[in-house]
């Protein structure tokens, strides 16, 4: 059995603080991107015109000659920008405060590389709605839910993401557009067209469960293949949650349900087409979380009625 230590009330009120900061300065970022990315006027022939701009690049298209109506527009959109600046630089210094504590107290700790990715994915509105967290990195985000900790590698040299999206996307190319903005060196591997790479090897895979593949956008990448076991990590209720990264810097996560997570590691731990060395840690990290579930996540009930409505490939690891 695993041994599941609980967390301080400081570590607790940490965790508390930090959630609540992270979320001041993210909200402002949100809105941010929701604004277009720039409006200018310029002067074309003695005369103002209005300029979306779409880019850093300067593309964009003219909203027309400025007239009172858009240049009551232009000053709204300058002030609005400027307040959520405001905002954000108001909240840096006491969030990396709090980030800073959460590294000192020894909580469980996210890789500095996986970090950007989640909050670009949290200022897009991505988390929770498009996109889980369904590899290593999730066990954090289940020790601060269960407010313990227990002996296991709490982060990787890779990042598994999941679709999970309802509802067919209009967007292009969600996930492609989050990562090249976290860095522009992300390329596919065309090899494993459902793994996108960066210039220090860092990976980042995409999963899939049949039942939402049709709702990623045609055009967008990399391209998960559907696996069925994907449909698992639907089940349940997810669990939301704010970590420290290695670097000083918060993210958030949002991962499946802790109990599918776990009865679904150890189903990979049976599979013989993968990796052995992958067989044994899935098989430590399933039964290491059952253990933090049963003793410290009583919200997460593993109870007949849980048992009776599991898949038959899941019931017997209970």
């Amino acid at each position: 059995m695993a041994i599941v230590t609980p967390l301080s009330d400081e570590q607790l009120r940490l965790l508390v603080n930090l959630r609540a900061r992270y979320e001041a300065w993210m909200q402002p970022q949100q809105k941010l991107f929701e604004l277009p990315y720039d409006l200018r006027i310029k002067t074309v022939d003695k005369k103002k015109y209005l300029y979306e701009i779409y880019d850093r690049g300067g593309n964009g298209r003219s909203l027309g000659r400025v007239k009172p109506q858009l240049q009551r527009q232009y000053d709204a959109y300058q002030q609005t920008k400027s307040e959520l600046k405001a905002r954000m630089e108001t909240m840096r210094p006491v969030l990396a405060e709090s980030a800073a504590m959460y590294r000192a107290l020894r909580l469980p700790l996210l890789s500095s590389d996986a970090g950007p990715i989640l909050r670009e994915c949290d200022k897009r509105g991505l988390l929770g709605s498009h996109l889980y967290v369904v590899g290593t990195n999730a066990i954090a985000a289940y020790m601060a839910e269960a407010g313990s900790t227990v002996t296991l590698a709490d982060e990787t040299e890779d990042f598994d993401l999941a679709w999970v999206a309802r509802e067919e996307q209009d967007a292009g190319a969600a996930v492609w557009h989050m990562l090249k903005a976290v860095d522009s060196t992300f390329t596919v591997n065309t090899e494993r067209d459902f793994q996108a790479r960066n210039a220090k090897a860092y990976e980042v895979e995409l999963l899939v469960a049949p039942s939402r593949e049709l709702t990623l956008p045609p055009n967008d990448r990399p391209r998960p293949v559907s696996l069925p076991e994907q449909e698992w990590l639907l089940l349940g209720r997810p669990v939301d949650q704010v970590i420290g990264c290695r670097d000083g810097s918060p993210a958030r996560i949002v991962a499946p349900d802790p109990r599918y997570f776990a009865l679904h590691k150890l189903w990979m731990a049976e599979q013989d087409k993968r990796n052995p060395l992958k067989r044994i840690k899935d098989r430590k990290q399933g039964l290491a979380l059952l253990d933090l579930i049963r003793q410290a996540m009583p919200h997460f009930a593993l109870d007949e009625e849980f048992s009776a409505a599991l898949p038959a490939e899941l019931g017997k690891f209970i």
